[in-house]
């Protein structure tokens, strides 16, 4: 399993003209691929990072880092995760991650896993990070998406799972 997870101010995912899912404000965009050889371990380890990944300042770094030197590091350590903050997560199924370009210029999707096998497996990462509370919004699986957001940073992490 992998995921682009990206550090976002907003995001949306439209398709065919209607909102399948958003967020204002902070949250995190996470573009999931799937390969044949995923399932239940893949997904609890995906749920547990996406969710506890230490990537947003703590309330108050920026104050901290305009107060002085000695504060700005003492704020960087203070890191926290979606989860800590109550955050919403915009998950979006994506077999293209799983692209191989390595030869020639045609990309092969023959690491992805076909559409059965990963969509169960996509709404599982969903379904696990609204178990420890994080909201979650959704793309649509299979569909031609319209995605929107806001990088913050930017930062973005490449997880391979």
């Amino acid at each position: 399993m992998r995921a682009v997870i990206q550090r976002a101010n907003s995001a949306s995912c439209t398709v065919e003209g209607r909102v399948a899912g958003e967020f204002t404000g902070p949250g995190l965009v996470v573009f999931i691929g799937v390969t044949g050889t995923d399932g239940a371990a893949e997904v609890e380890t995906m749920v547990r990072k996406i969710a506890n990944l230490r990537i947003f300042d703590a309330p108050g770094a920026y104050d901290a880092a305009v107060a002085g030197s000695e504060k700005l590091a003492e704020a960087r350590g203070n890191e926290v995760s979606a989860l800590t903050l109550g955050l919403p997560v915009l998950v979006i199924s994506q077999f293209t991650i799983y692209g191989d370009a390595r030869k020639g210029n045609r990309p092969s999707w023959i690491q992805a896993a076909s559409g059965e096998v990963a969509e169960p497996l996509v709404e599982a990462v969903c379904v696990g990070l609204e178990a420890l509370g994080v909201r979650v919004e959704r793309g649509i699986f299979g569909a031609d998406m319209k995605v929107s957001l806001v990088n913050d940073g930017p930062f973005t992490i490449l997880l391979d799972i």
